[in-house]
């Protein structure tokens, strides 16, 4: 396993609020030759407007905020329906899992982009062995998938959180960080952002992994595959806490986590669908959304500085050359 990832490189921009922006684009426009007056050079005019178009030109949004819904109204199981427990009017679940088996549950409809928000309390205590997972993913051999897998550890030990993206049935592209909170304590938001430009995993709104449309450079990209959400809790006792070492301490079971939220704000469409009837319409698709803003830029520097643990773009055993993507994505 490698250690932390490389920061990532290039100018550092102040966070400007949507006031300073504003400001700004009106001490252009005014005409008045004492405004030029108050710079100190032309060569700090030139700069100030450089740097303003600079921002302009990366400024981005953060999603929509989530509407919670009841577990029914988007959701149904899977399997093992008796290990799923109801409350609050089926706005709160829980999945249970002991020594006879997990559970789950999907989503009622196929999906091309969009956002996908859930709220989780993940196993409390000993969860050596467990995975608690929400992901993404098509339905065809060749599938594509957006993971987000949480591998429980030993009392005290911090879980850790993996993510992975998978392309055309290619996956091999996890990372792996450790929460900077305590998972098992409350509830914490874990949600997608998925258009046709990049997909961002988000956990609070705090971006902490994005994976750029790099289709240009050779490397498949999901535009034309629906896909089902889906959540489970199982035992993986065989790879999950270090490697396989740890084994799921049965005498703790059940196992139990926690969710509320269930928000998809998405293009619903048949598992033969290629393409989004709305494409270009939804908010999703528009320009603040098809990249991360400065601000966004700098918390996802600050997640890979501090709290990375594994990147497969660094690791140079199983990848001699660096994939394409990860200077996109800057995660080098």
């Amino acid at each position: 396993m490698q250690m932390k990832s490389d920061t990532t490189k290039g100018l550092a921009l102040p966070p400007f609020s949507s006031s300073h922006l504003k400001y700004l684009s009106l001490s252009l426009s005014l005409p008045h030759p004492l405004c030029w007056r108050e710079m100190a050079s032309y060569q700090q005019w030139t700069l100030f407007v450089s740097l303003l178009c600079l921002v302009s030109a990366t400024m981005g949004a953060p999603p929509r905020k989530p509407i919670s819904v009841p577990f029914g109204r988007n959701y149904q199981p899977t399997w093992a329906f008796d290990h799923i427990k109801y409350f609050n009017g089926g706005n709160e679940i829980q999945l249970h899992l002991d020594k006879y088996t997990g559970t789950g549950f999907q989503s009622k409809g196929n999906y091309l982009f969009g956002h996908f928000h859930m709220q989780i309390k993940l196993v409390p205590g000993d969860s050596a062995g467990t995975v608690t997972a929400y992901y993404l993913s098509s339905q065809n051999a060749e599938h594509d998938e957006i993971d987000f897998e949480f591998l429980g550890n030993r009392t005290g030990q911090p879980y850790i959180l993996q993510t992975n993206v998978f392309t055309g049935g290619k996956g091999d592209r996890e990372q792996r960080i450790f929460l900077w909170f305590d998972p098992t304590a409350a509830y914490h938001s874990y949600s997608v952002l998925w258009n046709l430009y990049q997909i961002v995993f988000f956990v609070d709104d705090i971006p902490i992994r994005v994976f750029k449309n790099s289709k240009d450079l050779g490397v498949k990209f999901p535009f034309n595959q629906p896909m089902k959400l889906y959540s489970s809790l199982w035992n993986a006792d065989d790879w999950a806490t270090r490697g396989g070492l740890e084994k799921t301490d049965w005498s703790k079971a059940p196992f139990i986590a926690t969710y509320k939220g269930f928000h998809i704000d998405g293009c619903e469409a048949s598992v033969e669908a290629k393409f989004c009837a709305t494409q270009g319409q939804r908010w999703w698709d528009q320009k603040e959304f098809q990249d991360l803003d400065a601000n966004q830029w700098r918390r996802l520097k600050w997640v890979r500085q501090k709290f990375t643990i594994y990147n497969y773009c660094t690791d140079r055993v199983r990848y001699p050359t660096l994939p394409p993507e990860c200077k996109r994505d800057r995660d080098i």
